[in-house]
């Protein structure tokens, strides 16, 4: 797989051997070094440096510099975003770009943008300001020359009344009025403005109050909604113009409008004077708009510009950062001229590590090489399987579990095959099996482009498991070749049915007078069972009897891998008092289940296994009579009840003595030891010793006490728990055959074609809604707690941890 390694010897069914390694670096090249391991990807550092703070260690100040380079990155990112660009995904890529120079181009660019933006704010700002003044002097101006008009009716009214006969309605003060001498009028001054619309029935009212009625106020709609100028918001306005006498109501005004966010603007009675400033505000505007233009052109340009190198850029400030992080996590040797850092890596990666190592030494004219030593240790490894982008996806179900401990065996080996095997037991149909497939064929095809897309979460998840799906959907088609189901409807695919009618008169040969004319069907069930009056009782049989059969061959398939497990790590305890007795006790009786299942198959014998079970326990010494499926069975029966019960205490009490003795004698052999030990030894003896008086007799009985009642119990609970896949299978059959029959025929069974066209519209949504989503996700979640219960709770302790290696392509997934 790399260079220098070896073909792996494990592979997928045990952890890669890994090892604890040593790195002394030369201060020159560090840098370099972490760099290249991040590029191999192969080596987890150890934190040599936990007791330090973050500040406290060597290159807090790199670390601060690359994130504040990260953060004008996210500030550019934020700005593109805004004007609708994209980093582009196609840029060039300089081999050589240092650090110090992009620091000093991103401060550059960012002082720049941030120049743009404030200029662009101001420009804004007094944009909406002049267009908010527009308005203004647009509907005031209206409300002064209506005032005016009507104030020159009213003096066309008062001379037509002096010259003329003054009728009954005319008002007796008008005259009174109309003559006021003009120098003794109040002169009133007014505050003009705009008001958010929602805000102006509470500013009527406080402006009413606060003055005590001796104001006029005259409000304006704008029709469309106005940019507020300080936030920027489209919201709803209204003109308004207050008119006041005296300078203590004009000071309350100006508060009031202050508090309710009113914008204010001057505005002059004089007609004249109002066109004069539209001219020079419309003048103004148009200016600026132009300018503003300009200023965005500029700004795009600028963006496009960084959008062209951000995707490098954004590469490189993360790849730093996370080699800085990586210094830190090694200690400073006494010299100081040295990084001392520990880690995990595969035996494997041993020549490609050095060779790294060396490659970094000559980049960097180093005068001193790095040095790589092996570490023993009793610290549990991390656990490493190589997946591909097959096997991954099995290996994450897995994983999401529990981490398998360092070479234990792993379950991912067979749920690649068992997983969408037993899923497509629950949802066997050759027709929704094709389905999936041509689905699933879709994300495979076109995998490279969507890997690179933002895709929703769902379609995330259904993309990153497109080969357990593809698994799923084969499997499917197989099982449904065998219940012979196509959308629930039959096929005579491997020839015709070994059943016909009895002779040529019968008018229902579905469901009477059948006959076996022909061989058996070779393969699967016969076409001539869909229909009949048997047709349920049979199937359901069947499947419940398939359904035990599997459990009991997946149960018996953990409990070996437990043997494989105790041989491994050379522990003849957990072989002969934990494999042997799970073994003999869970077939004893459910493996004898089986055994019967099968006979009763090849035989055609009509025993009732119910009856045989039962009485296996209440009264095995009884006569079977016709329920006895073969000679020697009844004290076969005997024998393997006694050897069940007799499976329970040897499960129970002999671990927990042995187990002491064990640390007894492990005890006693450290009190006396060579004078030419190492600390080492002494300190791992010195922990053993303190782990023998810490061992408990009692919480040991009680935790094996535990384990033997949960195994006893779960062989019969685990083995009824399989009993779903019967229950599913069935349902996803009915549900298939109440969709083609009441949706389907029904619609084809009117003759009309638009009832028709309803009726295969209705059909499609459901097979796809129901069926090919609901119905695989119960599916999916049921074999998945089938395997993460039934079988690997057998054998599978899940308590490791992942190997995480320094990678710069893990870290670029993780931040992304």
């Amino acid at each position: 797989m790399g260079d220098g390694g070896c073909c792996p010897t494990m592979d997928l069914l045990r952890s890669e051997p890994m090892q604890l390694v040593q790195l002394i670096i030369p201060m020159e090249s560090a840098h370099r070094s972490i760099s290249y391991l991040g590029d191999l990807g192969l080596f987890q550092f150890k934190d040599l440096n936990v007791e330090k703070s973050p500040f406290q260690r060597t290159y807090a100040s790199q670390i601060k510099r690359c994130g504040e380079m990260a953060r004008k990155l996210r500030f550019f990112r934020e700005q593109m975003t805004k004007a609708g660009f994209s980093p582009s995904t196609r840029s060039t890529m300089d081999t050589e770009i240092n650090l110090d120079d992009l620091e000093v181009k991103l401060g550059e660019l960012e002082a720049e943008l941030a120049e743009m933006n404030a200029n662009s704010e101001k420009l804004q700002r007094s944009h909406n300001e002049l267009l908010e003044y527009k308005l203004v002097l647009q509907k005031a101006g209206e409300f002064f020359h209506s005032a005016q008009s009507s104030a020159a009716d009213q003096q066309i009214e008062f001379e037509a009344h002096l010259f003329g006969e003054g009728s009954i309605d005319s008002p007796l003060l008008l005259e009174q009025e109309m003559s006021t001498d003009f120098s003794k009028q109040v002169k009133l001054g007014y505050v003009s403005g705009l008001v958010a619309r929602e805000k102006s029935l509470a500013f009527e009212r406080v402006l009413f109050r606060a003055t005590r009625g001796n104001v006029f106020l005259k409000q304006a709609t704008v029709e469309d909604p106005v940019k507020d100028p300080v936030s920027g918001d489209k919201i709803n306005k209204n003109v308004f113009i207050v008119f006041y006498s005296g300078e203590r109501a004009k000071n309350k005004i100006l508060k009031i409008c202050d508090a309710f966010g009113a914008n204010r603007y001057p505005f002059t009675d004089d007609l004249g004077k109002q066109y004069q400033m539209i001219t020079e505000v419309s003048g103004k505007l148009s200016e600026l708009k132009t300018t503003i233009d300009v200023g965005l052109v500029h700004r795009g340009n600028l963006l496009q510009t960084i959008g062209y190198q951000f995707e490098q850029w954004n590469f490189l400030v993360k790849k730093e950062k996370s080699i800085y992080h990586t210094l830190n996590m090694l200690s400073i040797d006494v010299t100081k001229k040295c990084l001392v850092g520990e880690g995990w890596c595969p035996v494997f990666a041993t020549n490609q590590i050095q060779n790294t190592l060396q490659r970094a030494t000559l980049d960097s004219n180093s005068q001193v090489g790095a040095i790589l030593q092996v570490l023993h240790t009793k610290e549990s490894p991390p656990t490493y399987f190589r997946t591909n982008k097959v096997t991954s996806a099995f290996q994450e179900i897995v994983d999401a579990y529990g981490v398998a401990k360092y070479q234990e065996a792993n379950p991912g080996v067979y749920t690649i095959v068992t997983f969408p095997f037993l899923f497509a037991v629950m949802f066997g149909d050759w027709g929704h099996g094709i389905c999936l497939l041509l689905a699933t064929l879709y994300f495979i095809i076109r995998e490279k482009r969507l890997s690179s897309q933002k895709l929703g979460d769902i379609m995330e998840m259904t993309f990153g498991g497109r080969y357990i799906i593809m698994m799923m959907a084969l499997f499917s088609i197989y099982t449904g070749l065998i219940y012979n189901e196509f959308f629930s409807m039959p096929f005579e695919l491997f020839g015709r049915s070994a059943y016909d009618c009895r002779d040529p008169s019968c008018g229902d040969a579905s469901t009477v007078g059948l006959i076996m004319v022909r061989d058996t069907y070779p393969f699967g069930v016969d076409p001539k069972w869909h229909g009949t009056r048997s047709e349920l009782p049979f199937l359901n049989s069947l499947k419940m009897k398939m359904s035990i059969l599997l459990g009991v061959a997946q149960m018996n398939l953990g409990i070996i891998l437990s043997y494989f497990n105790a041989k491994f790590f050379a522990s003849d305890i957990n072989i002969w008092y934990q494999f042997v007795p799970q073994m003999i006790f869970l077939n004893s009786l459910f493996g004898y289940l089986s055994l019967l299942i099968i006979v009763k198959w090849c035989t055609g014998s009509q025993a009732d296994l119910y009856h045989v079970m039962i009485y296996m326990f209440l009264s095995p010494t009884d006569d079977l009579g016709e329920n006895q499926l073969f000679t020697g069975q009844k004290f076969l029966q005997i024998v393997l009840l006694l050897l069940a019960l007799v499976a329970v205490p040897w499960m129970l009490f002999p671990k927990p003595f042995l187990l002491k003795k064990q640390h007894q004698e492990r005890h006693r052999g450290q009190s006396y030891t060579p004078l030419h030990i190492t600390d080492d030894f002494e300190l791992e003896s010195h922990n053993d010793a303190h782990g023998h008086e810490e061992f408990e007799f009692s919480e040991v009985f009680v935790h094996q006490l535990i384990h033997t009642i949960e195994f006893v119990l779960g062989a019969v609970s685990n083995t009824a728990s399989y009993l779903r896949l019967w229950a599913l299978s069935l349902a996803h059959s009915e549900l298939s055959s109440v969709f083609y029959e009441k949706v389907l025929l029904l619609a084809w069974g009117f003759n009309n074609v638009v009832i028709l066209i309803v009726g295969i519209v209705v059909f499609i949504c459901a097979t796809v809604g129901v069926l090919l989503v609901m119905e695989t996700l119960s599916a999916f979640l049921h074999a998945l707690r089938l395997h993460w219960v039934e079988f690997q709770s057998k054998f599978y302790e899940g308590d490791g941890y992942k190997f995480y290696p320094f990678s710069f392509t893990l870290i670029t997934e993780d931040e992304e």
